[in-house]
Formats: structure tokens, C-alpha cells, sequence
């Protein structure tokens, strides 16, 4: 099997994206587990900090190496959005395959001091350990939102920059970047995202030399998607919408079997509806589509 820093250049050398899809239990890691395994794709699992503290962390690596070692497939795990080099070192202690240092919203020189110690940690103790950084700040929740996340870049000007993103990926030596190039956390309910800056992701690409990350991908066109992994994401995360597919889901099981009360009859109807998402996204991700 390859590893996931391979998975990861070889999507970025094909033009194509691996997913990144978020859990919170059992049920969300079932459905994206099937939905990837039946297309036989690789997968990247998410658990952010919150989602790490409620899954628990050793729990969360341990559930998702059962199932690499059981089927013998490419499915892997990321500590999502780490806002602290002592998290960072409980999930490379857990076994994650990789980790993202998250200082969007720090002043440019505390971002780059903070991620490169995160590299020169990985490097020492966990070499396999995958580090990314996030330069740009595009907010933090994962909902359904009524406004733009306040502070967020929503303009050129306020983007991630080619030159910027240069010099913090050559002083950090993160194996991947996250910018801000029109992309939001979560999903707008009275309207659409922002549209991407497809034009900026190129030159970001060229720039750094690193496989980029696309963050807050619930929201966006289909064609978006495909654009902005043809211009160098290699990596797309998408959680708010499995979220919703999950909710509703529950919800309607909740309405359709009032006399039901066996737990799992209800997160088996979440399970089918974040794997119909996951596979959708996935076909896209990949050029099936």
C-alpha cells in the first residue's frame, strides 16, 4: 500500500483531489469508509480538536488503522484545524498520519514560527508524520451560517499571496499549505459561497511547490471543485454537508419509526446518507465525473 505522502503527490501530479471528510461517530466513519472503498479511492479521515475530545483521540486512530489493516486499504487520518503544538504532539502520539498546524488567524511571523516547530518535531520524532500548514484565514465553524464568518478573506487582497506562501512553505518545510483563496468554513444558508479565485490557486501552486489544500469545500459549485483541483488542490475537505446529510437523516428515522428505539436502526439511515454524499464528492474529486 502507499503511503498517503504518496496518494497525496500523485493526485497533485494527475491533477485530481483525495477527499477529506469529517467525523463524529461511528456512523459518519461507516459511510465514508463504504462510499470509498466502493470506488476504490483513497480517503482521508478529519477529526478536529472538537471532534477529537468527543471521539477521543487514540479512539479516532485506533478505528481508522482497524479498518486499514482489516481490508488492507488506503484510508487515513488527519488531526484537522490543531491550534497547539501540545495537540500536535498527542496526535502524533495517537498514530495520526498527519496533522495540520492551523494559525490562520496569527500574525504572519507567529504562524511560521508556530508551524515550523510542528515540522522540526514531526521530522524528529514521527517522520512519516505528515505537516500542514494554513496560511490565510477563512473562519472555523463547520454549520450552517447566516453571514460571511466574520474576519474571514473575502478578497484578493485579503487572499493568501503567492510571495507570502513561497517564503512560509521554504521556512516551515510543510509538506502541504492551506490558503485562503475564496473558500469559507461551513456553508452560507441564505445564499451561496464566495466563488473560488481559480487563477490564484495556480499561481500559489507554482509558487510554493507544495500540494495545496482546499478547506470549507461544503457550499461550492460542482465545476469549482473540478477547476480548483485541475489548479493544484490535492486535498478537499468537505464536513458541513455531511453534517446536514447526517442530521436529516436522524431526523426523518426519528419521525418514520416512533416505536423504534434501537440506536444503531437510526445511524444506519446517517450511514447511507453521508456515504451517497462521500461518493458523490469523491466521483467528482477524481475525474470520475
Amino acid at each position: 500500500m502507499k503511503t498517503l505522502r504518496e496518494y497525496i503527490n500523485d493526485a497533485s501530479a494527475k491533477k485530481i483531489a483525495i477527499g477529506h471528510f469529517n467525523i463524529s461517530d461511528l456512523a459518519g466513519l461507516k459511510g465514508i469508509f463504504g462510499a470509498a472503498k466502493g470506488l476504490g479511492l483513497p480517503v482521508i479521515i478529519g477529526v478536529s480538536e472538537g471532534e477529537r475530545e468527543f471521539v477521543g483521540v487514540k479512539t479516532a486512530a485506533v478505528l481508522v488503522k482497524s479498518l486499514r489493516e482489516e481490508y488492507d486499504y488506503p484510508i487515513y487520518i488527519n488531526a484537522d484545524h490543531t491550534y497547539s503544538f501540545e495537540k500536535i504532539e498527542e496526535a502524533a502520539a495517537a498514530g495520526f498520519d498527519m496533522v495540520i498546524f492551523d494559525g490562520a488567524k496569527l500574525p504572519f511571523d507567529d504562524n511560521l514560527r508556530e508551524a515550523k516547530r510542528a515540522v522540526e518535531f514531526a521530522r524528529a520524532k514521527y517522520p512519516d508524520l505528515l505537516v500542514e500548514g494554513e496560511l490565510g484565514y477563512i473562519g472555523q465553524s463547520s454549520k450552517i451560517l447566516k453571514e460571511l464568518p466574520s474576519g474571514a478573506a473575502l478578497t484578493r487582497e485579503q487572499f493568501t499571496k503567492p510571495a507570502e506562501a513561497a517564503r512560509f512553505v521554504k521556512e516551515t518545510g510543510v509538506d502541504m499549505l492551506a490558503p485562503a483563496v475564496g473558500n469559507i468554513h461551513g456553508m452560507l444558508g441564505l445564499g451561496k459561497d464566495p466563488d473560488l479565485d481559480i487563477e490564484l490557486i495556480g499561481e500559489l501552486k507554482n509558487a510554493c511547490g507544495v500540494p495545496l489544500v482546499l478547506h470549507g469545500g461544503s457550499g461550492l459549485k460542482d465545476e469549482e471543485f473540478v477547476k480548483a483541483a485541475k489548479a493544484g488542490m490535492a486535498v478537499i475537505h468537505v464536513n458541513t454537508e455531511l453534517r446536514v446529510a447526517w442530521k436529516e437523516a436522524v431526523a426523518k428515522a426519528f419521525a418514520d419509526g416512533q416505536d423504534e428505539v434501537a440506536p444503531y436502526q437510526f445511524l444506519a439511515k446517517a450511514e447511507e446518507a453521508v456515504r451517497t454524499v462521500v461518493s458523490a464528492r469523491l466521483k467528482l474529486f477524481s475525474g470520475m465525473l
